[in-house]
């Protein structure tokens, strides 16, 4: 537990330039500490020792955080995780926590460094299905966004399939001094959307989804759910947020689903045919290592597909065939 204090420490006031350093000395930490990442570089007889670059670093397949209690330590010394989203029957990942307070911290300090303050917003979040369901990193994220705006908001709140107050909430919110922040599974959006109500345009609106149709729709690609919104709520952009039950960061999106990344994250991106080669493209599976990962491991292997456009944005494409349906991500054709 000392060593993730002194990460967590290390993590609050880093800049980019020292990820590579931080990165591997988590990785050395890892690779002793956490027995299941530990047993998979054995697996593929690696040599922590001889690791000198992140190119060099294996990454775990995120399947593993279904099937396995992935720690650095002792699981007993966990008193609480996040669990995923899944279809009825699905096996679901649990991402045991270190801290709670840490990450909903971790998690303000990168919304914030984006989009400013919290208490310059209203947030009004419309999460059916997530609020339905216990140990969801996502809830606990926006109740914390709720609890941090509402120093000076009485309107925040979440909603479940209400769309009649949702909305009487944000006509209310109209062209106040304050920044409303429709966070949004997007299966719920798409319902509001498409549900005949009638809105008129806000100024001081921001729209973010967060991605997944949860089985209740056929899944469509980017583009097409963002003409819809943007359709609906008369808006230029919307924002999204990529992030999963498996990580302790997130990456946001102003706009055309380009992300920008936190200097907690790194994404690399593997060749679709051969997972233990680099993409040799600008396009392939997406690795992630999430420095916010530091008590669990912070190289995971998604099933995510995405490419880097020519300013360097990452755009996540969708997912793999016969991926399980998750609830982070759009599909692609």
């Amino acid at each position: 537990m000392r060593d993730f204090k002194s990460f967590s420490e290390r993590l609050s006031t880093m800049d980019r330039d020292s990820f590579e350093d931080l990165a591997l000395d988590l990785f050395r930490f890892q690779s002793t500490e956490n027995e299941v990442y530990k047993a998979y570089l054995k697996a593929r007889k690696i040599d922590a020792g001889q690791v000198r670059s992140l190119e060099a670093i294996p990454f775990l397949p995120i399947r593993f955080f279904k099937d396995f209690s992935v720690v650095c330590g002792d699981e007993t010394d966990f008193s609480s995780f996040y669990s995923s989203s899944g279809t009825t029957g699905a096996i679901t990942s649990k991402h045991f926590i270190w801290s709670e307070s840490w990450y909903l911290r971790h998690a303000q300090r990168i919304f914030e460094g984006q989009f400013g303050s919290l208490r310059d917003f209203h947030v009004l979040a419309l999460l059916p299905a997530y609020l339905e369901r216990p140990g969801s990193s996502l809830v606990a994220m926006a109740k914390h966004f709720i609890e941090q705006s509402e120093s000076g908001s009485e309107h925040s709140g979440f909603y479940l399939y209400n769309q009649d107050e949702l909305l009487r909430k944000m006509d209310l919110l109209r062209g106040g001094d304050r920044k409303v922040l429709l966070l949004g599974v997007t299966f719920a959006l798409l319902d509001l959307a498409e549900s005949g109500r009638d809105f008129f345009p806000m100024e001081n609106l921001l729209v973010m989804e967060t991605g997944g149709m949860k089985g209740r729709r056929k899944e469509m690609i980017r583009e097409e759910v963002h003409d819809i919104l943007r359709g609906f709520f008369g808006l230029k952009a919307i924002h999204s947020e990529y992030g999963m039950t498996e990580l302790m960061s997130q990456a946001y999106s102003k706009g055309e689903g380009k992300y920008t990344l936190p200097t907690s994250m790194r994404v690399m991106l593997r060749d679709v045919n051969d997972p233990l080669s680099w993409s040799s493209r600008s396009q392939g599976g997406i690795n992630v290592i999430d420095l916010g990962n530091f008590h669990s491991c912070a190289f995971i292997e998604t099933q995510d597909l995405g490419r880097f456009d020519e300013n360097g944005f990452l755009e996540v494409l969708g997912r793999f065939d016969n991926s399980e349906i998750r609830g982070c991500n759009l599909m692609v054709q």
